[in-house]
């Protein structure tokens, strides 16, 4: 529902050039997910997943250059049994 297309991306291979500022966190649950919206519109462009604690999900909607993407379904109802079955 709302649009988020995930990349996973190790922390030390993104930079947040500018904006850090503007960010607001939001936590719930097991409050192991940080979930980090703008303050002034609301997009949550990027977040700290539970699912992949070594690396951020960035929104591949909020990029300025389209990139190519080999998406795949993912069962986010239960996506403890669905991350096992990825390894």
């Amino acid at each position: 529902m709302t649009g988020f297309v995930h990349i996973i991306v190790p922390h030390g291979d993104f930079t947040l050039e500018r904006g850090a500022e503007a960010l607001t966190s939001y936590r719930f649950g097991t409050g192991a997910a940080d979930h980090l919206f703008c303050s002034r519109c609301g997009v949550k462009s990027f977040y700290q997943p539970r699912s992949h604690p070594e690396a951020w999900s960035v929104n591949a909607n909020c990029l300025d250059a389209p990139v190519a993407l080999a998406v795949e379904r993912f069962d986010g109802r239960d996506w403890e049994k669905a991350k096992a079955d990825l390894q």
